[in-house]
Parts: structure tokens; sequence; C-alpha cells
């Protein structure tokens, strides 16, 4: 296959060297234009100047990139994967890549991101949901950049958990853009972004970046907790989540058989 990459963070280095080792070519990495001259080869500036025989798009690059790129991807009839699901609480851009992957007659791709258990609660959401939570629970220096400095002092949390945010899965997921897309991978396999609670954790007495979710319903109830690891290079960016859009492109076009 014949891929394009939005990003060259963690997440997007991550995601090349997977491709490359199975055999699929990376034939555009589009940045910001202020960093192609920075970055010759590969790299280009806009959607315009993306090559025409792509399979596919995939969006390592965060909400940011997702709403400035991913309508015009669409457009030109491109399939796109993203890890931004977070992007999608704003009803105005739901909105917009819906209908631009409608009239490019494109597919707009969502990564699980960190978390599993998503296809029992989109089962049980067949039947009556009545409470889904997600709790998400990171040390202090995973939460750095976010809204959670606005609340927490984070060098100072040496030991012990601090709640720094409770409210709905599409609050959590447009105050949180770098880190509240596994809520909005929860709301969209459930209950949706208002009716899904969500807990954010900074928690000095964990390594790992910890998941919870919780479903209650006419089907029963379950829990589920994962303990993730960050990549290497970004404490911030979730190893799972690069993982789950090489998963995500093998599902949807027929790579491996189950």
């Amino acid at each position: 296959m014949k891929t394009g990459l939005i990003g060259n963070g963690a997440i997007a280095r991550y995601v090349r060297t997977a491709l490359e080792d199975r055999g699929h070519s990376v034939s555009a990495i589009l940045l910001r234009p202020e960093r192609v001259a920075q970055n010759p080869g590969l790299h280009v500036g806009s959607v315009a100047a993306l090559p025409d025989d792509l399979d596919l798009m995939i969006d390592c690059a965060g909400h940011g990139a997702l709403i400035e790129h991913g309508p015009a991807i669409l457009l030109r009839g491109m399939d796109l994967i993203t890890v931004s699901l977070g992007a999608l609480a704003d009803p105005v851009v739901y909105d917009m890549l819906e209908q631009a992957a409608g009239q490019g007659g494109a597919r707009l791709h969502l990564a699980s991101g960190a978390i599993g258990a998503l296809d029992c609660l989109r089962a049980a959401r067949v039947g009556r949901l009545d409470r889904v939570t997600y709790v998400g629970r990171k040390p202090p220096k995973g939460w750095k950049g976010s809204a959670a400095e606005k609340v927490l002092d984070l060098e100072a949390l040496h030991s012990g958990a601090q709640i720094h945010f409770e409210g709905s899965a599409r609050e959590a997921a447009l105050r949180y853009p770098k880190n509240a897309n596994v809520a909005a991978a929860v709301a969209l396999a459930g209950a949706g972004f208002d009716a899904t609670q969500v807990q954010l954790i900074a928690d000095a007495d964990v390594s790992e970046n910890i998941h919870e979710i919780e479903a209650i319903g006419e089907f029963g109830s379950f829990s589920f907790q994962i303990r993730g690891r960050s990549l290497p290079d970004n404490p911030c960016s979730s190893a799972l989540a690069a993982m789950s859009v090489i998963s995500k492109l093998e599902q949807t076009h027929q790579l491996i058989t189950i």
C-alpha cells in the first residue's frame, strides 16, 4: 500500500517504522508549511500537494491537524485513519468531516487508541445502557502540557493521586485534546459523548497509563482495565494508540486473516 502520514511526532514515527517493516511505502508526510523546508524529501505542506496515487492517509498529529486537513483529504476521495477521536466531540467538526466523506466518497476510520473492550461496549448499546464511566489515570508527567496544569501543581505531586477533571466525555475531549482520545473512543462506542462520565487523575504512585471502563445496562455489567506504556519518545503518547493505527489499517484493508 502507498500511505501518507500527517505529522512527524512520536506516534507518526512509530507508525512509519511499523508500516515500512510490513512492506508498505510511506509516500508523503504532511507537515505545517514552515516545517517542510526543514524536512526535504517526502514532506509536503498542503493536502493539494499530496500524490494522487495514495491509498490512504493516516492522521497522527492531533485534533488541530484533523480539523485542518481531514475535510480536504476526504473530499479528495482518500480514506483517512485518525487517532484524534476527541475532535469529534465538537458537533461542528463531526458534521464537517461527515459531509466531506460523503461528498468525496471516502471513509474516516477511527483507531481505537489505548483502550480495549470497545467491541463489548458496541454490542451492549444495542440494548439499554444505564451507565458508562471511564477513569484515566497517569503519572503527573503524563499530564504535562494539558489543562491539568491549571488545576494541580504536577511538579509538586510526588505521592498519592489527585483528580483534576470530572465531567462528561464531551467536556473531557474538548478540554484535553491531547489526553482524552480514549474517553472519546469509549463514548463513541457506547453511550455517547454526553452520557459517558469521565474522571481524570494524576497519580504519582503509578508508572503506567491506566484506563478503566465500567458499564451497566440491559446486558448486565462489565469492568475493564488496561495498564499501558507510553512511547519512549513522548510520555504523553500511548504505545498502544500507535499500535492501534496499524491494527485499524490491517482490519479495514483486509491485510490480515483472522
